[in-house]
């Protein structure tokens, strides 16, 4: 299977990079202190909706549904569950930065408040367990915007919370799958990650087991088992080499969350690294419609993210020309987002009209990607034009 073009490879290491952060340190301590207050998370299946409308990107229902999750589910979960959508939002465009000021704003208080809940209350496992979730939540943002050792530190305090949580109520189930993504990260990581384990002092892991664990919470777990399922997706596709696999828990999460369009893009995302481009192009298009018959959330945003993916399929399949009607219309739209969306679209279509012999209106366009760069240029989309440059006049 081949590696996704740039910047998806960066994206799939990024990811394995933020997971191995968010549960560095983490490990099951077969300790058995006194029993907690009670066992497993309270209202779960309120919980569990709430979390299922993050999941399917119906963000704009939490503001009614929250106030009937919480309570009868404790205050915090609510909070911590505010964070999650907004990291779920940010993810659906991840090179945005403009939600990061107010995702470190709730994420801090909901670890404020779920710290000072395990000061009153420091045999209620449920506590740690939402504290733990608070540090990881604000551990996937920093890692992913480049702040690797304030993520390590969060790290180290998820270790406390969920050791805790874990020995209080060895039956909280969705406690392990964060267990199972350590132990199954810590045996595959590079050389560099296992040094820092080391220098940490951390057990080593085991691929086998860790598997075990996040397949244990998949199965019995109150909150996460989607979240396992998307995990999974990812290690089977990086790391177990299984693209099928990975493909039918993607196609699992793209059932069971249809208005979300960051499961049906990975998924077209993936068949394109593994060179299936037909398939690729068809789950585009099919994105696409989604995007135009507004089924997704933000469609404008998908529309023009399926239009980009349609057009790299098309030029994949020696269809150039086919493409170039997809990448003005993406063009013309001017749209505010994905990041670059437009830059994106000028670089494609000069790379268009470079295969079609087309050397002038290649050039126009490589300009026009490099006038219309999007803030930060996280993407390296100027880096990429100025080399379109650079091969048409050597030509």
């Amino acid at each position: 299977m081949k590696r996704p073009s740039e910047p998806q490879s960066h994206r799939a290491i990024e990811t394995a990079l933020i997971t191995l952060c968010v549960t560095v340190s983490l490990w099951f301590p077969f300790a058995d202190p006194a029993a907690g207050q009670r066992s497993g998370l309270t209202a779960g299946r309120e919980l569990a909706r709430a979390y299922d409308a993050i999941l399917d990107a119906r963000f704009g229902e939490l503001p009614a549904l929250l106030p009937k999750t919480c309570p009868p589910a404790p205050s915090e979960s609510c909070q911590l569950l505010r964070v999650i959508a907004l990291w779920w939002e940010i993810q659906l465009d991840p090179h945005d930065t403009s939600h990061d000021n107010r995702f470190q704003t709730l994420a801090d208080e909901a670890i404020e408040a779920t710290d000072a809940w395990t000061q009153r209350e420091p045999t209620r496992a449920e506590a740690w367990f939402y504290l733990g979730g608070g540090y990881g939540a604000r551990a996937q943002w920093r890692a992913a915007r480049g702040q690797q050792l304030a993520a390590v530190r969060d790290g180290k305090r998820i270790k406390e919370a969920l050791e805790r949580a874990i020995a209080l109520d060895p039956e909280l189930q969705d406690a392990y799958f964060g267990i199972g993504l350590y132990r199954y990260y810590a045996a595959v990581a590079p050389a560099a990650a296992r040094m820092l384990r080391w220098l940490l002092l951390l057990p080593g892991g085991n691929r086998s087991e860790g598997l075990a664990q996040m397949l244990k919470t998949r199965a019995a777990g109150q909150l996460l088992a989607s979240e396992a399922d998307y995990q999974l997706a990812l290690i089977y596709l990086w790391y177990e080499k299984q693209p099928a696999r990975s493909l039918d828990l993607l196609e699992a999460l793209r059932s069971r969350h249809p208005r979300n369009p960051h499961f049906a893009q990975l998924a077209a995302e993936v068949e394109d690294a593994n060179d299936d481009h037909s398939a690729s192009l068809r789950s585009w298009q099919a994105l696409l419609d989604a995007a135009v018959e507004r089924r997704v959330a933000r469609p404008a945003s998908v529309e023009a993210r399926a239009r980009l993916g349609i057009a790299l399929e098309l030029d994949h399949r020696g269809d150039a020309a086919a493409a170039i009607p997809h990448l003005r219309a993406v063009i013309a739209a001017r749209p505010a987002a994905p990041y670059g969306a437009r830059a994106q679209a000028h670089l494609q279509l000069g790379d268009a009209m470079a295969r079609l012999r087309m050397r002038e209106e290649a050039i126009s366009e490589y300009r026009a990607a490099l006038a219309s760069l999007p803030p930060g240029d996280r993407t390296k989309i100027g880096d990429r034009a100025r080399a379109g440059l650079r091969a048409r006049r050597d030509r």
